[in-house]
């Protein structure tokens, strides 16, 4: 075998690993391979048809719209070296990129039977310009969950099997860009709705017995009542924000505060609370929502049946590279296997939702190694242990 011929079999190997058989080739035969001082040729245009992906991965991760096709189209188009190419959904072009945007309008006419089928095609253009270099064009869909939502079409000057090819392949790499937006999204969605059922929790008997302890003082202590009713609408406005995934621990505590001021001004002398924090943890970030309903719980297994004085001890303290967080109760308690059915979600559809919850959202985060850690006995009251770690990719308070 000649040098070349080994060459192109090299060639044909890295594209199956990259994306399928005859991307590479679809790059070489529109654009020759540039020498590399670093390499050989073939690792040079490895290097290059990887670094060109990385670069069109990131606005596709957002879904197929018109902003996320327009960052990505030139992207897709150097990695199939055609003249040119268009995204579409399913009602219209989105990006034009390239030679020909004259033929931009009859693109969705050739699309029907694809969109309706989820079937790639090829067609000539029918362009009456003669100085038009577009000739043929090759149709491939995009789709998610065997849902057509859109096409890539590449066009070149003549037919061709490997454009063919390697349309196809870059296609199903867009689709599992788009597959992961949806995976994003869904992520998200369940996230809310999370919090939503945490929100949820927080009892209307809690709001209206605050509102309660807040009208007693308005006669008997004018000021009072007005601080009070100063953290009930800060902790509820924390509470039902609607932007953010995370959170500071500093916020966290801040809120568990305003709480814990509303709980002492109905129950007063029968709760006493031990907040110990230490100041470099409190930059660290958690998932929204996350410490409160433990305290909720808390305050509420620490009160059932106390005849005099219930305490809770809160505290947030520095681990080296975590933050270990501990709310403890001398409360009821619970036997261990009832919590154990909670925690598998066996407990019905109102217990122990937030200790559930949280103990889920965690793990989502952080992994499983970072779910709750929880002791009690009846009787024997609860403590609960949580880690978060000070740094994690992609986890930033809002």
């Amino acid at each position: 075998m000649t040098g070349a011929g080994a060459g192109a079999a090299v060639l044909v190997v890295l594209a199956v690993l990259l994306f399928g058989t005859g991307l590479l080739l679809g790059r070489r035969t529109a654009r020759p391979l540039r020498p590399s001082d670093v390499g050989t040729p073939v690792e040079h245009a490895t290097f290059e048809t990887l670094h060109t992906a990385s670069l069109a991965a990131p606005p596709l991760r957002a879904g197929l719209t018109e902003e996320s096709a327009r960052r990505a189209a030139r992207r897709l188009r150097s990695l199939l070296g055609t003249d040119a190419l268009c995204l579409t959904d399913r009602d219209r072009v989105l990006v034009w990129d390239g030679a020909g945007h004259h033929h931009g309008k009859d693109v969705m006419e050739h699309l029907k039977v694809l969109l309706d089928t989820g079937r790639g095609t090829a067609f000539d253009s029918g362009c009456a310009d003669l100085d038009c270099p577009l000739r043929w064009a090759v149709a491939v869909p995009l789709t998610v969950e065997n849902r057509v939502l859109g096409a890539l079409v590449a066009y070149a000057p003549r037919e061709s099997a490997v454009l063919a090819r390697a349309a196809g392949e870059v296609a199903r790499w867009v689709c599992v860009q788009l597959e992961l937006a949806e995976l994003d999204r869904s992520r998200t969605q369940l996230i809310e709705a999370e919090i939503k059922a945490l929100r949820a929790q927080i009892s209307p008997h809690f709001i209206f017995n605050s509102l309660a302890a807040i009208a007693s003082f308005v006669r008997t202590d004018p000021e009072q009542a007005r601080e009070l009713l100063l953290e009930f609408a800060d902790f509820t406005r924390y509470s039902f924000r609607r932007h953010g995934e995370f959170t500071t621990l500093a916020d966290e505590l801040h809120s568990i505060d305003q709480y814990l001021a509303l709980v002492r001004a109905r129950f007063g002398e029968r709760l006493a609370v031990t907040l110990q924090v230490a100041p470099e943890v409190l930059p660290v970030a958690l998932p929204f929502l996350c410490l409160q309903p433990l305290v909720e719980n808390a305050v509420k297994h620490g009160l059932e049946g106390a005849v005099t004085r219930s305490r809770i001890t809160i505290s947030a303290l520095d681990a080296g590279s975590e933050a270990e967080v501990v709310i403890e109760d001398d409360g009821t308690g619970m036997e261990p296997e009832r919590l154990r059915r909670i925690l598998r979600g066996e407990g019905g559809a109102s217990t122990g939702i937030g200790l559930l919850n949280v103990d889920e959202r965690l793990r989502q985060v952080y992994g499983d190694d970072y779910g709750l850690v929880i002791e009690t006995g009846v009787g024997a009251g609860m403590k609960i242990t949580l880690r978060l770690p000070k740094y994690r990719a992609g986890v930033h308070g809002s």
